[in-house]
């Protein structure tokens, strides 16, 4: 009987894994602000939120890539795989969501006016999904860098637009001033578009119905998130003003309304 091969053990500094990982940098992160055992939870989990909002923004980008070159197929895999990142993103909500008041009180005052909302990353992640406004470049205004590359995102195609690009070559009526607009702002709901996908779902290829459910999929794990982040300050903190000196959970009820992809929800009721 042939004996199992022991694994190396010895590699002479470094491990191979920590050399591709970099498991000590990012366990070296983490660095309490107070003394109260939860805020680590609280800190972890939003560290990995905002690697979760990196992945997802590298992968809408590649998609952008595909559909620009018509490959549809490939776009489609590529959303597929972020809704499972989207789904790993949204569990992480639930260790937080768990905390009573005076537990998230305990270590509050510790994050300042520190704020999920001036997050790069999820910025990032409301451009590319088609939530623009010049105003939202505001709080990023004292790092350059962030600023100026979430500058050139917003004058950038979103990944609907690109979407909406791909169907116009594919011979689907989207409308020129659906083309051709201000880059710049939030995608409004086009009555012309809300009919192509109503076709698209009755008879249309089926690669453009796939693609349509890859983004229902995706806007349905985004509102998920946003709804999953009012109930979750809401439950920490109520109504009182959020760290970031907005409305809280008014602010948060607000976002929560408003819809990605949009056509794509209200052509269903025309199939």
């Amino acid at each position: 009987m042939d004996c199992p091969v022991a694994p190396k053990l010895d590699f002479g500094g470094t491990t191979p894994y920590e050399d591709y990982v970099h498991a000590s940098v990012l366990h070296s992160l983490q660095q309490q602000w107070s003394e109260d055992p939860r805020e680590m939870s609280f800190l972890v989990i939003t560290q990995i939120m905002e690697l979760y909002f990196g992945l997802l923004c590298f992968e809408w980008r590649q998609a952008q890539r595909e559909l620009r070159a018509d490959d549809v197929r490939a776009a489609i895999r590529t959303l597929r795989r972020s809704d499972l990142h989207m789904q790993g993103l949204n569990a992480a909500w639930r260790p937080i969501a768990r905390m009573t008041p005076a537990e998230f009180n305990s270590f509050r005052d510790a994050l300042g006016e520190g704020s999920g909302f001036q997050s790069g990353r999820y910025r990032e992640v409301e451009f590319l999904l088609g939530e623009k406004s010049r105003s939202m470049l505001v709080p990023h205004r004292a790092v350059p860098a962030q600023h100026d590359a979430l500058e050139a995102l917003l004058n950038e195609p979103s990944l609907y637009d690109d979407v909406l690009a791909a169907l116009h070559r594919r011979g689907l009526p989207i409308p020129d001033d659906v083309l051709k607009r201000d880059l710049t702002t939030s995608h409004e709901p086009n009555a012309e578009v809300e009919r192509v996908w109503a076709d698209v779902y009755r008879d249309g290829p089926r690669d453009l119905l796939e693609l349509g459910e890859a983004l229902t999929d995706i806007a349905e794990e985004f509102a998920r998130w946003r709804y999953d982040h009012l109930l979750a300050t809401r439950r920490a903190m109520g109504a009182k003003v959020g760290t970031g000196g907005s409305a809280g959970v008014a602010w948060l009820e607000k976002r929560t309304r408003r819809t990605v992809f949009p056509e794509l929800w209200t052509a269903r009721s025309y199939v």
